[in-house]
């Protein structure tokens, strides 16, 4: 134990005299919570639109200033649709409604009128809400017009009601999501130059040379690194939840559990990558490959996983990022489920435990494994001749 705290305790010197640990740990995960909070929305957005009407009658008319007091569309009149492909190819506007002449005429009759809706389909998101845009408004607008009893109604009517979240806020999902990618940069980002530092600047061969074992030395780099990646996550959940009064239903115990099997594995994947490089910048760099694009991309953060090729729907079981995301929205969005707790957290520590041993059988102990190759066959040989 007196070897173990001692190793403990230079790593936490070596923490606190290195400031870019404190900004990786603390001010890192303040800047992504504030683009995840402010700069990524996920939400109904404003949208300019341009309206061409072509039927005089007066009714239409309030159709046109309907699109005109929507919040979610800017709406700007033209006159030509030469003036709509122009405006539409220099994005002024993502999109136009065109009103046909005969429109008035065939809902007096009871048929079905099209309008025409373009979209620009260069930005497939922004199209999607042109074309939502422009049927909400115009349903809505039929439903109170004088035409509205001579259409057919339906027979069936749907009565909405969203659970867990009502407002349909991306925010309460987007910015606890955003935690496994913090912690996945803390956990690996962190780990994966300790050990690489050490040889670089020559300490590692002061510590082989003593009678230290390789349980104290993975111990050594485990256990700091896990302390200021605890402190890193109740300093995410004090942002989430006090400051910007992002909802909590779930456990705090529980959280904090289920954290620390998800640190305790990133903690693995970073030693790992850090052990088996032994050069800072090399292993910073797969670093940022390993941890961040999959915590970003194959997560279901961002992207639902069910949409995914099935490769990549495979490949997903092997990240812990995939499960530690279900959970913390989980937590946080319906008060926790037992099922989800329990299959999360058995996949997160049996990937601890594997990254753990990876780690341990990949500290030698014996400095020529750590040489080059040339210079290790010779000192091979030469031992070879002695024995």
């Amino acid at each position: 134990m007196r070897i173990l705290l001692a190793l403990i305790k230079k790593e936490i010197k070596q923490i606190l005299r290195d400031p870019s640990s404190i900004i990786i740990a603390f001010v890192l995960p303040l800047i992504s919570i504030l683009i995840y909070m402010y700069g990524i929305n996920l939400d109904s957005v404003r949208v300019t639109m341009g309206i061409k009407n072509d039927d005089p009658a007066p009714e239409v008319a309030t159709l046109v200033k309907s699109f005109g007091h929507s919040k979610y569309v800017n709406s700007i009149y033209f006159d030509n649709v030469k003036d709509i492909e122009t405006a539409i190819a220099r994005s002024r506007i993502k999109g136009a409604v065109i009103i046909p002449n005969d429109f008035s005429t065939k809902l007096a009759r009871g048929q079905n009128a099209n309008l025409l809706v373009i979209t620009d389909g260069s930005e497939v998101n922004t199209a999607n809400y042109v074309q939502n845009y422009a049927l909400a408004i115009t349903n809505n607008w039929l439903s109170t017009s004088k035409y509205a009893k001579s259409l057919k109604q339906p027979a069936v009517t749907a009565q909405i009601r969203t659970w867990y979240n009502p407002d349909l806020n991306s925010h309460y999902f987007i910015v606890p999501g955003s935690i496994a990618i913090t912690m996945t940069l803390i956990g690996i980002l962190l780990t994966s130059l300790v050990v690489a530092r050490e040889w670089e600047r020559g300490t590692m061969e002061a510590i082989l040379s003593t009678s230290v074992k390789a349980i104290h030395i993975v111990l050594g780099k485990y256990i700091p690194y896990f302390i200021l990646g605890m402190l890193s996550l109740a300093f995410n959940i004090f942002l989430c939840v006090v400051i910007f009064q992002i909802p909590f239903r779930g456990s705090y115990l529980v959280l904090f559990v289920v954290s620390a099997l998800f640190l305790f594995t990133c903690l693995g994947i970073g030693l790992n990558i850090s052990t088996l490089l032994k050069n800072q910048f090399l292993a910073s760099m797969v670093a940022m490959s390993a941890g961040f694009l999959p915590a970003l991309m194959l997560s279901g953060l961002m992207f639902p996983i069910n949409s995914m090729p099935v490769f990549f729907q495979y490949l997903t079981r092997i990240l812990p990022p995939r499960y530690y995301v279900s959970f913390v929205e989980s937590e946080f969005m319906t008060g926790g489920v037992n099922s989800i707790r329990l299959e999360n957290g058995i996949y997160l520590t049996i990937l601890g435990l594997l990254f753990f041993a990876a780690v341990y059988k990949n500290t030698s102990m014996r400095l020529e494994k750590h040489l080059p190759q040339p210079l290790r066959e010779s000192i091979e040989a030469r031992e070879r001749r002695v024995n």
